[in-house]
């Protein structure tokens, strides 16, 4: 508790720059100690278990049909957030030109 208390007075008296760079600090460490693949590995294997979950919730479905599925289900999810990207890109832009949004 003492040090939650003390952590938040040092981060109180931090300007969001500072902040920033503070956190940039850090990852630059923990990058130069670990390699990136190692310290991202659960949340991969967590992301890649979703679609694996999303299609076949039930484990009935044999482990490479399963896999297949899933990576298609992850290249979907992918194309979805590409597709919204370049819409609001789109939006944007044509906000900035003064054209008409669709």
């Amino acid at each position: 508790m003492r040090d939650e208390r003390s952590n938040r007075r040092a981060r109180a008296g931090l300007s969001p720059a500072e902040r920033t760079l503070r956190a940039r600090l850090a990852a630059h460490a923990m990058h130069a100690r670990h390699d990136s693949r190692q310290t991202t590995a659960a949340g991969r294997q967590a992301f890649n278990e979703r679609f694996e979950r999303q299609v076949d919730p039930d484990g009935t479905l044999p482990v490479e049909e399963r896999r297949r599925r899933a990576e298609h289900a992850r290249r979907e999810h992918m194309t979805r957030l590409a597709l919204a990207s370049a819409r609001t890109r789109r939006q944007r832009r044509l906000a900035r030109e003064g054209g008409e949004v669709a």
